[in-house]
């Protein structure tokens, strides 16, 4: 079993089981790390650059319902057949929680707050949804059947720092999609500067949280499977930021010069 802290756990795999979620969690990086390269040359081709040299368009609605439903789906699927086996421990338990409460949001509510929306092309689509398949397999059997935490794991500094980092990110998140989704009023069309919250320090004020979110998950797990996660999510999410500020830039005379692109004061 795979124990804290992180460090001996990318050096020490005992198992065949522990082989395969150490190098899934490796592929996770390298993934990112190509995405990262390509989105310097290709704009991500979604919402407002949606194209269909990507493929035929899907509905955004039902895109983003089937391509982060696994996400949620794999994880309950795998506490349900564990039910009989050792009962998954209260940090794993909290955890994975995280994990969960997250994508209930992103596959249950979210895409049905969409107000209008591009279609996404299918392209774009059928690689998130390989991405949540792949991701919400490794974490979730990372924590139910390998990640073992003492019983005081959740008095543990890194439990309660990242679990912060966590909820804030998440607020972040779940904020600036409320400013976005607020922009035009009824029956207005076209685009606007998205004011207010994060979104007055960053252009990627939404992308920001989601990163947070995910950096905090990764401390409070405190494991390869967690960073790998988080590091795919800068890789990705930091590229979408700076092609919205690009975006932004070049359609707005009016643009807030100061604001950044996804780290306040800084970036």
């Amino acid at each position: 079993m795979f124990s804290q802290p992180m460090f001996p756990f990318l050096l020490d795999v005992n198992n065949e089981g522990e082989l395969h979620i150490e190098t899934m969690s490796w592929l996770i990086i390298l993934m990112g790390g190509c995405a990262f390269l390509a989105l310097q040359f290709i704009d991500m081709p979604y919402g407002r650059y949606t194209s269909s040299k990507f493929g035929f368009l899907v509905n955004v609605k039902a895109a983003w319902f089937i391509q982060e439903i696994p996400s949620l789906a794999i994880p309950l699927y795998l506490l349900f057949i564990n039910a009989g086996n050792k009962p998954v421990q209260l940090p794993n338990q909290l955890l994975l929680g995280m994990f969960i409460c997250h994508y209930i949001h992103r596959s249950l509510l979210f895409p049905f707050l969409i107000r209008g929306g591009k279609p996404s092309p299918f392209i774009a689509f059928a690689l998130a949804f390989t991405f949540c398949t792949y991701n919400g397999y490794l974490q979730a059997r990372y924590l139910i059947k390998y990640a073992v935490y003492t019983s005081n794991w959740i008095t543990d500094p890194r439990f309660l720092t990242g679990s912060a980092l966590w909820f804030l990110g998440l607020l972040v998140n779940l904020h600036s999609d409320h400013i976005l989704r607020n922009l035009r009023k009824p029956g207005e069309t076209g685009y606007k500067i998205p004011r207010g919250g994060m979104f007055q320090y960053v252009s990627g004020a939404n992308f920001l949280g989601e990163i947070v979110e995910w950096m905090g998950f990764s401390v409070a797990c405190w494991s390869l499977p967690s960073a790998a996660f988080a590091i795919f999510t800068f890789l990705v999410l930091a590229s979408r930021a700076a092609q919205h500020h690009r975006w932004y830039l070049e359609k707005f005379e009016d643009y807030p010069k100061t604001r950044m692109v996804l780290i306040p004061f800084l970036y």
